[in-house]
């Protein structure tokens, strides 16, 4: 089998390749072109990135003996999944092998900037003794603001602690229990965090939710002189609001690892500010980073193509090709109830109970429970979440995962159940599979039989049970140019309550969605995306 390595990884990864005598182990020289890489491909069995090459649809078209793609570090952006999916090509990556060395940059960082060390350096390199413009600030009593609190993050804060700093944080998905057991102090709303912390250092990935959250308004809210750190995602922090920020006084100085743009352009205007400590993207660049990198990506590739052994897979469960086509109907499902429960249930949860009845209790329940875990966790913030890690990120976020075999008595022959706590409220919804095509519905939520299409666009809301509400609903989709594709209804008679439910062709604007909400015969008024 071949195995074409296009970026640089560890001696001792390569070691580890062409130990195997199965293995004919080809090293690129350096990153190979489009074209050298579409004619590489044609033979390879596996191939070995980093950041640098790119392995787009093209690549995957052209190789028809590819089985698998290992990814040399995290991020996987460079990898086309989709189409590595549909050609029945495994993505692997290694998520663990730079938590400590980004760890330990970000906290270099920190006194760097707190000391102004490289300015000093700078400036006794160009011949000088100027003492008096380099005065600092202890870390010591002092506040660290961290934005999420995952495997960085808690690597960061235990660092923190050690120099006698307060580590506060902010993770709407993180549990009480395990912000405890970190010594960490968790806020609800991120602008409290903003007030208290003199360094704030961010450990997000950059979604649409991310991108930019550091803005003017978030400076803000922030402490005068406060610090910023940012060795996550280039995108986070909006620079043009940090220098901002900088001139007016309001933040002391920055360190940054990573840029919107990254190469950064020489002439960008954060490299003209001496307040802003930065380097070229040095997160997972120590020699025990990469050797770790290098070494798993090639134990992860082995194992699969020698022992059909699935570790860190991105886009494949771990199951044979028979069994994988009998529970895919419940994978389908899991993920419409994991993507459903992700919208409605409050952010901060400890414990999910996924019940399996009728036929569907005799299935092999991990892998729906990957499935279920895996939609629901993508609302924590998303790329690195897995079918291999969310077992692993779950209990990360003290998060308890619970499967049971129900022997409940049910109208349907097959069906799942989760529900979704967080400390006494419960959100919860189940689903089955109707007819020959085996497609997923939504049957109860709440505890209230419903039947909901989970495809595109659902708007839900809760109403008086009384005549002219659904026409009133219907009229305000039409001027605002929604069409509704799907109606069901659910009354609860006891309660006077009833529960409308629409499929729609678009989502609603939100003047639509404020005139519904001020209505007093309307409530809880939601828009669900699957």
């Amino acid at each position: 089998m071949n195995i074409v390595i296009c970026d640089p990884i560890s001696p001792k990864g390569i070691e580890h390749f062409k130990a195997q005598s199965a293995f004919n182990v080809n090293v690129l020289p350096k990153p190979p072109s489009d074209e050298e890489l579409a004619e590489l491909a044609k033979t390879a069995s596996a191939m070995v990135v980093r950041s640098e090459t790119k392995i787009r649809k093209n690549v995957i078209d052209s190789a028809p003996a590819l089985r698998v793609v290992g990814r040399a570090g995290v991020g996987v952006d460079n990898v086309d999944i989709d189409a590595a999916t549909s050609a029945g090509v495994v993505v692997m990556n290694t998520p663990g092998g730079n938590t400590i060395s980004t760890a330990e940059l970000t906290f270099s960082m920190l006194m760097a900037l707190a000391r102004k060390i490289p300015q000093a350096h700078s400036s006794m390199k160009d011949g000088h003794w100027a003492r008096k413009n380099f005065k600092g600030t202890e870390v010591c009593n002092k506040t660290l603001g961290i934005l999420g609190l995952g495997r960085i993050g808690a690597e960061v804060a235990k660092r923190a602690q050690v120099f006698g700093m307060k580590v506060v944080a902010y993770d709407p998905f993180l549990s009480l229990a395990r912000a405890k057991a970190l010594g960490v102090e968790l806020f609800e709303k991120v602008e409290d965090l903003y007030a208290v912390s003199d360094f704030i250092t961010f450990h997000l990935h950059l979604t649409d939710e991310t991108r930019g959250m550091v803005d003017a308004d978030a400076f803000a809210k922030m402490k005068d002189g406060v610090r910023i750190l940012n060795c996550a995602r280039g995108g986070i922090v909006d620079e043009d609001a940090l220098i901002d920020a900088i001139d007016s006084g309001k933040c002391a100085g920055a360190a940054l690892d990573v840029y919107e743009t990254e190469p950064l352009p020489e002439d960008h205007k954060l490299r003209s500010c001496d307040k802003i400590i930065m380097t070229p993207h040095l997160g997972a660049s120590t020699s025990e980073a990469q050797d770790q990198c290098g070494i798993e990506v090639a134990e992860l590739i082995t194992d699969f193509l020698l022992h059909s052994v699935v570790r860190t897979a991105i886009n494949m469960p771990s199951l044979d090709a028979q069994t994988y086509e009998s529970v895919k109907p419940y994978l389908t499902l899991g993920e419409k109830l994991g993507r459903l429960l992700g919208q409605l249930a409050p952010n901060r949860n400890d414990r999910i109970v996924i019940s399996f009845g009728g036929k569907a209790a005799d299935i092999p329940n991990d892998p729906v429970l990957r499935y279920v875990l895996r939609a629901f966790l993508e609302h924590a913030g998303g790329k690195d979440v897995n079918l291999v890690n969310v077992m692993s990120l779950a209990e990360g976020l003290g998060i308890q995962v619970d499967a049971v075999k129900s022997s409940e008595d049910v109208d349907f022959n097959e069906w799942l159940h989760v529900a979704v706590h967080s400390g006494d409220t419960k959100v919860s919804a189940g689903g089955t599979i109707f007819g020959k095509s085996s497609q997923p519905r939504i049957v109860r939520l709440n505890g209230q039989p419903v039947e909901i299409m989970p495809e595109g666009v659902v708007f839900m809301m809760n109403n008086k049970d009384r005549p002219g509400v659904v026409g009133q609903i219907g009229s305000l989709m039409a001027s605002h140019q929604v069409n509704i594709a799907n109606m069901t209804l659910a009354r609860d008679c006891a309660g006077g309550q009833a529960l409308t439910v629409l499929n729609l062709d678009s989502i609603p604007p939100d003047t639509a969605l404020a005139e519904m909400e001020n209505d007093t015969d309307i409530s809880n008024v939601r828009i669900v995306t699957f």
